[in-house]
């Protein structure tokens, strides 16, 4: 009689443990175990408990091949989350260790690998190569691809998050938090009652102080106090939510008519606009991706959007400032360009538009669509071809973590016809009956989300995701106190190094990988399937060395991670304050410079419904997460071997590096950029 000691982890998240029967068998290369209960006296699989047991055979099992579990109810139906089984073979001091990661529900059955990661070429046992092939069948069926709507990356296949197996779905506390916080918000600025109070419009900026209040941040305090000075304008361009769309202008575009005389009282006297352009130190901000962009009516009225031109100088003394605006694409007499020494609300009012225009681009197109969307073609094709054996499979995985979710989420309640950026409903306090205060927040809600997200898309390139090939396009590389350029760059070369000796640890070569079919089914996957009508996006559908895998792999984790945070993290802190970066303008851009007034000014701005929800939203999407897991740190233990192993705790040890960098980077410094402090980046997108 052969004895086995075995350890049973249960999840350590709500409702992970059961009060079922859970079974087990032991595959091995010879035969299978008994079918075993495993029941110790007293209670069984608590949430977070490791159980110990016994399992025996009748005769030698050789090397073991697979664990099956399997679990039967037990008066009432009780799902439960295994993390990981370990066996230690009679007569021998190692223990095998194989991940399990699942939810068993219902009367279930699952069978797990050891730990040890192979790829396809590794196996050569027919169970193991049925039980690759039967997983993958498995997944492919539940996974599958949709186009959500033309024009954009596809997605899972999945009405809403419900629709989801449990596998990929919040764990209770995560969904419980996510539901609850942004009633949390609303409640916390009164909105209801605000409503009610204060009506539909304001009379001065002052009074959107009467909504920042509890939910507030050092930044948006410090964004209150100085957003109206220049350097801070040009500061957010570099460094706050949406620090990509600078680039350097060498020759002015055609349909900017700016000439030297028009900006030279921003210039020291010695320099003029030709020499600042041939030096390089002229930059623009061109939101042309929004002209035309039909514009929401939120309550019966109509809301008003521009496309803007926005010129930037790199002054030596106040550091990058906005020199010279013009609100539409076209320029003739009703489209003036707006430049510092104009009156001070008439280019006040004009750098309010552009920052108007920068909270829909940043929103829509750098943070849902180039993470969010990107990220989950990653996450579906990675689900469908690689089993979890593989080891690109035990890589992705943790940065893979909540993305369905959070994406089906978005979409029912974001940005579907009745989501918050196209619908927002709030009830009065009273209650009475369903009539709801109907209060649409965004400019670009309705038709025009979608719009704008197709024509970002056509121009996505797997160029542009690739940080530092960005930088080099966009002519950024020598902007002083880009602190988002130098920490991007830091955390690319990191993960990159990490991902390229994963990779060298499980492919020796070139030809390894061309070899490995499920690899380049995977690629195929992303790159036919996922990333489909986009001729130039510049992604073969094959992998060719490990190199291009690494960097494939690099681009997929740095996405979900330290550019998602970038894009999503500092929200709060650059929107709280809503005249810094209004979610929608409500009277057309000024025509005339001499008759802006601050009557202009806020009935041009959001009214107090549109403010708190602007708020509230930001603070709920933007706040760190209270089961987050940072960058690098990996609750679950998909990789078990020792060389794999050393690789994540030297990872580790680099993000710490950077950590303390920055933290001296920012040491003293009044407005500090953490947004990419490590400790503060999620492993995946979750929010």
């Amino acid at each position: 009689m052969e004895v086995y000691t075995v350890t049973v982890a249960t999840g350590t998240s709500e409702y992970s443990g059961t009060n079922n029967y859970i079974f087990m068998t032991l595959i091995g290369e010879k035969g299978e175990s008994e079918r075993t209960l495993l029941d110790n006296p007293g209670l069984d699989f608590c949430r977070g408990a490791v159980d110990q047991y016994r399992v025996t055979s009748k005769e030698s099992l050789g090397s073991l091949l697979l664990v099956r579990l399997e679990k039967e109810k037990y008066f009432v139906e009780d799902n439960w989350f295994c993390r990981y089984v370990t066996v230690e073979p009679p007569g021998e001091k190692r223990l095998l260790t194989f991940p399990c990661y699942r939810w068993l529900i219902g009367n279930a059955r699952v069978e797990i690998r050891e730990g040890t990661a192979k790829t396809l070429v590794d196996d050569s046992s027919a169970k193991l190569l049925q039980h690759r092939k039967a997983e993958l069948q498995e997944r492919q069926n539940t996974f599958r691809w949709v186009t959500w709507a033309t024009g954009i990356p596809r997605c899972v296949d999945a009405k809403a998050e419900t629709d989801l197996p449990q596998d990929v779905r919040f764990d209770n506390e995560k969904r419980s938090d996510f539901e609850h916080s942004l009633q949390y918000a609303l409640l916390e600025l009164s909105l209801k009652k605000l409503a009610i109070i204060f009506g539909k419009s304001w009379s001065d900026l002052d009074d959107f102080k009467r909504i920042f209040w509890k939910l507030r941040s050092p930044i948006a305090e410090y964004c209150m106090d100085h957003w109206k000075e220049d350097w801070l304008f040009g500061y957010q361009c570099l460094n706050g939510s949406n620090p990509r769309m600078i680039k350097k202008c060498s020759v002015l575009p055609g349909n900017f008519p700016v000439t030297s005389d028009m900006v030279q009282s921003s210039m020291p006297a010695k320099t003029n606009l030709d020499k600042e352009l041939k030096a390089g130190n002229i930059f623009l901000l061109d939101y042309a991706i929004m002209d035309g962009i039909p514009a929401n009516t939120i309550k019966g009225k109509p809301q008003f959007i521009a496309a803007p031109l926005c010129l930037l100088y790199q002054h030596p003394d106040e550091g990058l400032i906005p020199i010279a605006i013009q609100l539409e694409q076209t320029p003739d007499l009703d489209t003036p360009i707006f430049l510092p020494r104009d009156p001070p609300l008439a280019w006040l009012l004009a750098k309010m538009w552009v920052r108007h225009s920068e909270f829909q681009v940043f929103q829509l197109l750098s943070h849902l669509l180039r993470t969010h969307l990107v990220v989950e073609v990653f996450c579906v094709a990675t689900l469908r071809q690689l089993p979890a054996v593989h080891p690109i499979y035990k890589l992705l995985a943790p940065h893979l973590r909540y993305t369905l979710e959070i994406n089906c989420r978005g979409r029912t309640q974001l940005i579907s016809p009745n989501g918050i950026f196209k619908r927002h409903q709030l009830q009065f306090e009273d209650g009475g009956d369903s009539s709801p205060v109907c209060g649409q927040v965004v400019s670009t809600g309705g038709d025009g989300l979608l719009i704008l997200s197709q024509r970002e898309y056509k121009v996505l390139t797997y160029r542009s995701l690739q940080p530092h090939f960005d930088f080099t396009d966009r002519g950024v590389f020598q902007v002083p106190n880009y602190f988002y350029r130098e920490n991007s760059l830091m955390l690319w070369e990191a993960i990159h190094s990490f991902v390229s000796d994963m990779v060298s640890l499980y492919y020796h070569t070139d030809q390894d990988v061309e070899k490995d079919p499920e690899l380049q089914a995977w690629i195929k996957d992303i790159a036919d399937e996922g990333f489909t009508e986009l001729p130039n996006f510049g992604l073969s559908n094959k992998l060719c060395s490990k190199e291009e895998l690494s960097t494939l792999l690099t681009v997929a984790i740095f996405t979900s991670t330290a550019q998602h945070a970038a894009t999503n993290n500092g929200q709060f802190d650059w929107c709280a304050w809503v005249p810094n970066t209004p979610c929608t303008m409500r009277l057309p851009p000024p025509s005339d410079k001499d008759a802006v007034t601050m009557e202009m000014i806020m009935a041009s701005l959001p009214d107090v419904g549109q403010s708190c929800v602007q708020m509230a939203i930001t603070w709920h999407l933007g706040r760190a997460q209270p089961d987050a897991i940072p960058l690098g740190q990996y609750t679950q233990k998909h990789f078990t071997e020792p060389l794999a192993l050393e690789l994540i705790e030297t990872f580790q040890k680099k993000l710490k590096e950077i950590e303390d960098q920055i933290l001296d980077q920012n040491a003293g410094l009044d407005l500090q950029y953490l947004v990419l402090l490590p400790s503060r980046i999620e492993n995946s997108i979750t929010i």
